[in-house]
């Protein structure tokens, strides 16, 4: 757990009171940036954790690439997103991107404004958190955005998927505006992959 109040120690850094984040805000925020890379920390349904490194470019791309002795790695390509786990008895899987709660964040234009996507919206003083989800398709579950002002910036997701498993990311801070190409985001094997349409 040392690990996890290391990825939390943000919190401990802001300032004391800090006025809540609009909408507005936050879409502007996150439609100032197409790509972006950093450090992530996750915190799995089971308690586990893992590390590695993000890399985001939008629309529809973002690949996790996790730290030894993991040898997870998923990636998203704008259509699907693929689970390579290697310990895994059943191989790739492949799930559509558009059913997820992490689409809402990887879309061209995200706005927040937009009628049933926004279920909640709220601040502790210290940072604001945004609870998202498909206003088309809530039974694909929730996205929780969570974010810092002065700059703005985003911290932490908790995605609650359909299944009802929930994972946690806390960012470390990201380089907005790198260079990806999007032979990053290609699924290795994909064809092969067990399609799941949930």
């Amino acid at each position: 757990m040392r690990m996890v109040a290391l990825a939390l120690s943000f919190l401990l850094a802001t300032p004391a009171m800090a006025e809540k984040l609009s909408l507005n805000e936050i879409s502007q925020y996150l439609n100032s940036f197409s790509s972006a890379t950093g450090e992530f920390t996750q915190i799995n349904d089971d308690g586990t954790i893992s590390t590695g490194q993000i890399y985001i470019k939008r629309p529809g791309r973002v690949r996790f690439e996790y730290n030894p002795p993991e040898q997870t790695l998923v990636v998203a390509d704008g259509d699907t997103v693929g689970i390579i786990d290697p310990k895994s008895n059943t191989g790739g899987e492949a799930y559509p991107l558009d059913r997820t709660p992490l689409k809402i964040i990887l879309q061209r234009n995200v706005d927040f404004g937009r009628a049933r996507m926004v279920t909640g919206h709220t601040s502790d003083g210290k940072t604001t958190t945004v609870r998202a989800q498909d206003p088309a398709h809530p039974e694909y579950g929730n996205i929780e955005l969570v974010f810092t002002g002065s700059p703005v910036e985003l911290r932490q997701w908790v995605i609650n998927d359909s299944g009802g498993s929930k994972t946690t990311v806390v960012l470390g801070d990201l380089t907005t505006g790198t260079q990806l190409g999007n032979d990053r985001f290609v699924i290795p094997g994909k064809d092969k992959f067990k399609r799941i349409d949930r």
